[in-house]
């Protein structure tokens, strides 16, 4: 146990200081102080300690209820160069992470969040210090106020007021003797998403709207975590991984990796991996661990029904063979569910006759045996969900209590927590007064994690029941610039809205800018937080090296109410700066614009006004430094009106050229300029006619590649009120992979293709239509050998307009004009592969 009792490191360089005023002794006990109801709401502190008949007339603590308010006035000679720490340690404080609001001279300095374990039942409290920077700007030399005050969640009503609650140790206000390296906001916290595509792959879709989401969401440049979890036992699960990899990299992010599917892992006598397994993890990290950070031994070991003694073998290789590939390497313990023995709660993956979960059953919620794995493994870890965090057994912030005999100064081992999140199902407490129950309990679990663990994986940006982004579609046929939010319930805030604000406050990394409010009056006392950082002085990231070079501008408002900020942030340097804006918007093309001719002289002035709850990042680099890049990814498609419809991946910059030459000439004209969306619809083309097209950015000769297109006039019929039926492999809807939009998925006969396979389509109403496509990719060699393809107006009566031999590489077959409500294509011959269709088009001018 000694050597996990060290408290958690932090990148967070804390300079000495001089010790302004200290209220209380740090002893762990809160026994010199009046109880919080009966304690001064106004205090006068000096640097000489003041006498015990005076700290007994001071709070031990604060109440929502009884004493919400505490401000304490000292007075200062001179404005201390570098700015101010404030102090606090926490004995005690109720389970619903009470917020502790700091105000100096009436400018928020940041808002605290609490974590207690009160009113759990557990026997252990959660001891922890809490630090707060205040710039020299809030200061002033001669009287001073800090204000201390209790705050409700956004949505509650005063009846979470009985709920906020903490008692403290010891308080304190120092000067600082150097610059501080980090704004520390009460913890020095990181935090992240996963981002696959169809929720195991990380493929080139994942690839492309992995920055997207790391800009959106607010994590990028700053040292953050992502999940990285391509897994052994799903194929081609890594297919771009190196190249998901480079782009963390390129954003300076971090990554924890779940690799390894344990459940068939057989250990050899000496109770270490088989071949086999060692033999993965040693292919993976010669592949890819001059990348990742952090290696997670397992996932949900008991409610997967996992081993404890290969958790062990696998932390054993990590910290012999896979520190020797990867030195800086560190490893996590296995993202503890805390499941129970089968008796108590069943769990899956049973295999024979024995009902186990987990091998010995009900392990993971042992703390003793969890310890096992604790001891040999750098981080801990621990998923929760709801509020489940809380709970007195199966809880993560709980059980690791229990696992390490309580906390002196927060947890004795730093945290990882791999996945926490809300349900679509989850809401807040109803004893907290809610308005927005859903959008509250995940504020709430957020704000939990910012107060006892150390970095935290929201559970995945696209995924069913707990998503960030809406889903249901494969990433590699989606535009990026598309993504867009997703809504728990209509009306309440979303978690991307809840994730974007407690990540501009809380972690994002650099050394503090100096900035000045030009509207500070008007702020007084209202709860906006300025966040202005360099994140070029942040050390580079172990293992990849990866560094950063923006500054990051953010702003953030934690009230009810519109609020206006207008702020002078000084620049590191006296140049222009240019980049991009991240506020408000349901989609990520409307949540982002760029922002250019931003002269620091040294400072910029920004001003917004901030809805209920919004947070706004500025993300900028010297105008000089911008790179000069292509855009990538240009496609083309038909779209209604005989138009043709361009996207293309952005750059920087403010807007784009779009050039088109006929044919497939080089000799392009810019049909359009100033745009400043990633697409474009071009009206002006003639039927029949060839088009090559290519972007590029305003002011530049980069120019993408080029794209061509015959402009048709047909454009895919809306597929939403098909129904589709096949006379074989037709059960459980199979049949509709061919129309679900994904083109990895497929409809396909499951045999060798014989005559008379037939795959039918209601269209929901007669339509005309000219063409029909059947995509074959990846598969080319499942094409129809033979094929018949008839039309229908009642479904009974069928007309053939078009038979003939299929080919390889045919994948559209031209109809002539037709009319009809259903289709039958046939497939009238035989062969040695099956018959496939991923995606089925048909083509109309309507």
């Amino acid at each position: 146990m000694s050597k996990l009792s060290a408290p958690s490191v932090t990148r967070a360089d804390i300079p000495k200081g001089t010790t302004i005023w200290k209220l209380g002794t740090h002893n762990g006990s809160a026994a010199e102080f009046a109880k919080p109801a009966a304690g001064a709401a106004e205090l006068a502190v000096g640097r000489e300690a003041l006498t015990a008949d005076t700290l007994s007339r001071v709070p031990s603590g604060l109440d929502g209820k009884k004493r919400p308010e505490l401000k304490i006035q000292y007075n200062l000679n001179r404005v201390p160069e570098h700015g101010v720490l404030f102090r606090v340690s926490i004995l005690d404080a109720y389970k619903s992470v009470p917020q502790m609001s700091v105000f100096s001279n009436r400018q928020l300095s940041g808002i605290i969040q609490i974590a207690g374990v009160a009113g759990t039942g557990i026997d252990y409290n959660f001891v922890k210090t809490y630090e707060l920077y205040i710039p020299k700007e809030q200061l002033r030399a001669g009287s001073n106020e800090l204000k201390l005050r209790t705050e409700r969640c956004l949505y509650c009503s005063s009846e979470e007021d009985a709920y906020l609650w903490w008692t403290w140790d010891d308080l304190s206000l120092s000067a600082l003797n150097a610059p501080i390296s980090e704004p520390i906001h009460g913890s020095y916290i990181e935090t992240g998403t996963m981002v696959a595509n169809k929720q195991f792959y990380y493929d080139q879709g994942a690839v492309d709207h992995l920055p997207y989401i790391l800009k959106w969401l607010g994590l990028a440049y700053s040292g953050n975590v992502m999940r990285a979890s391509c897994a052994s036992d799903v194929g081609n699960a890594c297919s771009k991984m190196e190249e998901y990899y480079k782009v963390l990299k390129d954003y300076n992010m971090q990554s924890v990796v779940l690799y390894l599917y344990t459940a068939d892992i057989k250990l050899k006598k000496d109770g270490s991996l088989s071949d086999e397994a060692a033999g993965k993890l040693s292919d993976y990290f010669k592949k890819y661990g001059s990348y990742f950070q952090y290696f997670e031994v397992d996932n949900e070991p008991g409610l997967f029904n996992r081993s404890q003694a290969v958790d062990l073998a696998i932390a054993q290789w990590l910290n012999k063979q896979g520190k020797t590939i990867s030195p800086e390497m560190k490893s996590v313990a296995p993202g503890w569910a805390y499941w129970p023995g089968y008796s108590a709660k069943s769990c899956g993956n049973q295999r024979g006759s024995a009902k186990q979960c987990g091998d010995p059953d009900g392990w993971e919620r042992d703390p003793k045996q969890r310890m096992e794995l604790e001891e040999v493994t750098d981080l801990t870890n621990g998923h929760s969900y709801g509020e489940s965090y809380v709970s007195r057994d199966g809880g993560s912030f709980t059980e690791n209590l229990k696992t390490f005999g309580g906390s002196a100064d927060g947890l004795p081992k730093q945290m990882l927590t791999t996945e926490f999140g809300t349900s679509d199902s989850h809401v807040d407490a109803w004893q907290y007064g809610a308005d927005q129950k859903t959008s509250a309990v995940f504020d709430r679990i957020m704000r939990a994690h910012i107060g006892y663990a150390d970095m935290f994986v929201q559970h995945a940006a696209f995924f069913k029941n707990f998503s960030l982004f809406e889903y249901n579609f494969n990433l590699n046929d989606h535009d990026p610039a598309k993504t867009r939010i997703y809504y728990t319930k209509k009306g309440e805030e979303s978690r991307v809205s809840i994730m974007r604000r407690l990540t501009l406050a809380y972690a994002t990394h650099g050394a503090p800018l100096t900035y000045v409010l030009a509207n500070r009056d008007e702020l007084a006392d209202k709860k906006v937080y300025v966040r202005a950082v360099d994140t070029s002085k942040l050390d580079p990231l172990p293992v990849s090296g990866a560094t950063s070079d923006k500054v990051l501008v953010n702003l953030v408002n934690f009230e009810s109410t519109e609020q206006t900020v207008e702020v002078a942030v000084t620049m590191p340097e006296a140049v222009v700066y240019e980049g991009e804006r991240f506020g408000s918007g349901d989609t990520y093309e409307t949540a982002r614009r760029y922002v250019g001719s931003l002269k620091a002289s040294p400072s910029i002035t920004f001003r917004e006004k901030l809805a209920p709850g919004e947070a706004v990042q500025y993300i900028l680099e010297p105008s000089a430094r911008v790179k000069d890049t292509a855009p990538a990814g240009l496609t083309a498609e038909a779209v209604r009106g005989s138009a043709i419809r361009l996207n293309w991946k952005e750059v920087p910059g403010i807007s784009y050229e779009v050039l088109r030459a006929d044919g497939s000439s080089t000799a392009f004209k810019a049909i359009a300029k100033g745009v400043t969306a990633t697409s474009y619809t071009d009206r002006s083309v003639r039927e029949g006619t060839l088009y090559t097209y290519a972007v590029r950015r305003t002011g530049s000769e980069q120019m993408s590649k080029t794209v061509q297109i015959t402009a048709t006039g047909l454009v895919p019929l809306d597929r939403s009120e098909w129904k589709v039926s096949a006379n074989v492999n037709g059960e459980n809807g199979y049949p509709g992979k061919a129309i679900d939009g994904d083109s990895q998925t497929r409809w396909d006969t499951g045999v060798n293709q014989k005559p008379d396979e037939r795959y039918e389509i209601d269209l929901g109403a007669v339509h005309s239509f000219e063409a029909l496509e059947m995509s074959l990719s990846p598969a080319p060699y499942d094409y129809p050998r033979r094929y018949e393809i008839s039309v229908s107006d009642d479904g009974s009566s069928w007309r053939t307009i078009q038979s003939g031999l299929g080919r390889k590489g045919q994948s559209l077959y031209p109809l002539g004009e037709t009319r009809g409500r259903y289709i039958r294509i046939r497939q009238t011959g035989s062969g040695g592969n099956y018959w496939s269709i991923y995606e089925l088009q048909v083509y109309s001018r309507e």
